[in-house]
Order: structure tokens, then sequence, then C-alpha cells
């Protein structure tokens, strides 16, 4: 499924523009959360979640690009995150923070950026909800598909359908139109896409290319 990123929104239409991608078919949405520490820049954070709650029932799947997020996860809990999504680079006992995201009754999602070694994750595949490959360095929108991305989505795929086939495979990072087609075939479930979405004229229009990508794939 497309997952748009409100990382690439006009902020000064923000909840038009969420109506306009769940109107268009999309039922998830991908909230980045950026520190300015683990990564370069600075995004949103609590306040915006739980203001757009009140006028969204989609899935909020919170990425948190922070440094020790455990110290946060019940906070985003409570302002509405329905996943919540860590960096094995960022934290310092991933388990633990795993087991308090469904403590706290929510989706646990594990992410690793595009330098880690994907044999990172594969302690953590059987408390996992969902694994979010970076495609691109994080941080910044509108990068291009990092090439060896593939054969890393791959990777992951084997190591999922050998220990916890129902967890979801995610990407971040250069997804639009010309780069779908080969990562759902590589194994991606859930393709994360921000101004592939948002810019242009329409995000009916935008998003009803991206998802026909990704159906001509299969």
């Amino acid at each position: 499924m497309i997952e748009p990123s409100i990382l690439s929104c006009d902020f000064s239409i923000l909840g038009d523009q969420i109506r306009q991608a769940a109107d268009a078919g999309a039922k998830r949405l991908h909230i980045d959360v950026m520190d300015g520490v683990f990564v370069p820049s600075i995004s949103f954070g609590m306040p915006l979640i739980k203001s757009i709650r009140k006028m969204s029932d989609m899935f909020f799947d919170c990425h948190l690009m922070i440094v020790k997020p455990e110290r946060y996860l019940k906070v985003f809990a409570g302002c509405g995150a329905d996943g919540i999504t860590i960096h094995a680079e960022a934290c310092e006992d991933i388990q633990a923070a795993v087991d308090e995201i469904h403590a706290l009754g929510k989706k646990a999602g594990l992410s690793i950026k595009p330098g880690t070694p994907v044999e990172v994750l594969e302690p953590y595949i059987p408390s996992l909800d969902l694994i979010l490959v970076m495609t691109v360095e994080p941080g910044f929108g509108c990068q291009t598909f990092l090439e060896g991305s593939l054969e890393r989505i791959r990777a992951v795929r084997e190591m999922i359908g050998r220990i916890k086939p129902d967890c979801l495979l995610q990407i971040d990072g250069g997804v639009n139109t010309k780069t779908i087609p080969a990562a759902r075939q590589a194994g991606v479930d859930i393709f994360v896409s921000g101004s592939a979405v948002f810019y242009g004229e329409s995000i009916a229009d935008n998003y009803r290319q991206l998802t026909e990508a990704e159906k001509e794939a299969e």
C-alpha cells in the first residue's frame, strides 16, 4: 500500500491535504519526527500529532528519527500514534523499547539507515510488526532512491519470511512510480511517499498513479 508522508505537505493547508489523501484511498499516514540530532533536520512533534488526530481516523505511523526514543514512547502513544517505529542506531535497548510500545497497545516498528547492516534486525524480528528500510539517508525529503537498496530489501524480505512472515516490510525514500515496481517485486508491503503524493496539482491523481504502479508490479 501507499502511505503518504506529511513531511511533504503544505503546512498552511495541512488538514485539507490529509483529507485529500484519505479521500484518494490512503489508510495510513506517515509522520516523521526529527530532532536535529539523530538527523540534521527538525520537523514536528507531539502537539501536531495531537491536533491532526482530531480530524483523521487513518492509522498514524510515527517514525521517530530521534536519539533515545524510549524517553518519549508513552507520550507519542498518548497523543495519537497507532504505530511507533524507532531506529536501531538510536536506541540503547531495542527489545525493551519494542516491548514498551506493545505494552502501550501500539504496533512496533524498527528502522535502519542505508549504512546499517540488515543483520542488525534479525534478533528483533519475532517481536516486530513492521520493519522500515530507509532507501535514502534520513532527514530530508525529495531524495533519490539509493543504489543497492533493492539488495537490502530482498535480504530483509528473506529474514521476515523465515522468521515472522506477517511482519510488514516498509521502505521510505525516493518512492515514486519509477521505483515502486522493482521494490514491490523485491517484497515491499508499504511504500512511504511524500513528494510523489503531495507535490503537483492533484493529490488524488498522484495517489492513483502510485497505486497503479504498485498493482502493475504484482
